[in-house]
């Protein structure tokens, strides 16, 4: 369950660099966490629901949170997963209900602010226009790109080695043996990514293995050499 925490400056700070990496002044930045509530959200909790009108406005300061929707099959589809710094609403400009599911998976605080403030402080400063309209752009692109290769001729275990390798490059941990992908993730997650059943991932799962391309550990997944697996996802052979 969610619950409101006292802001701090060591918040503010993390805050403000996410606003200075999206060009939002400094000014701005300050306005926008003025009137903004830092919340807490533990493990599985959802901070936007399909069909129901958002609390307001995120900003995901820390911890990762994956969007998703459901199949008609009531089967769970993920879209993102994201870290700090990711506005995560759907809608902005207007009152309308979510369209997406907003979980996180694993605890995570929140600037949550009314969309009316978030509006109102818009309207002075287009920086903060083009900030939001080059985010939900960029998930736009996303959502294209994951269209594509769903109604592509791409093989599921291509499907996967890109999304791995994004995830590596996106959350990745160096080790000695590869990258460690910072996500938990059972077979059960992986076969939310790609929409299929826990047996299909598995086997999917299975053939990158057997490749030498990944690996997992405890829910964790090693991308065992980042270059080979981006060749796999690209040409979809073996290097």
């Amino acid at each position: 369950m969610a619950d409101i925490m006292t802001k701090n400056r060591t918040a503010f700070r993390e805050f403000a660099r996410f606003a200075a990496m999206r060009d939002i002044s400094s000014q701005t930045a300050e306005e926008i966490w003025k009137a903004g509530k830092l919340k807490r959200f533990e493990k599985g909790d959802l901070i936007l629901r399909a069909m129901e009108k958002s609390q307001g406005i995120c900003f995901l300061l820390s911890g990762k949170v994956i969007q998703y929707n459901l199949t008609h099959s009531g089967k769970r589809k993920i879209l993102f997963i994201f870290g700090p710094g990711n506005l995560l609403n759907d809608h902005v400009f207007d009152d309308h209900n979510s369209t997406i599911y907003c979980e996180a998976i694993e605890d995570a605080r929140v600037l949550l602010l009314s969309k009316d403030d978030f509006n109102r402080i818009m309207e002075g400063d287009f920086s903060l226009i083009r900030a939001v309209m080059s985010e939900q752009e960029r998930k736009m692109w996303r959502l294209s790109h994951q269209l594509k290769n769903t109604v592509s001729s791409i093989y599921l275990e291509r499907k996967l080695a890109a999304k791995l390798w994004k995830l590596a490059r996106d959350f990745g941990i160096s080790r000695d043996d590869g990258i460690e992908i910072d996500v938990t993730m059972s077979i059960t997650f992986l076969a939310d990514m790609l929409g299929v059943p826990r047996e299909t991932a598995s086997r999917v799962f299975r053939v990158l293995a057997d490749q030498k391309l990944v690996r997992q550990e405890r829910k964790r997944v090693i991308v065992i050499d980042p270059d080979r697996l981006a060749h796999f996802y690209k040409i979809g052979e073996i290097p």
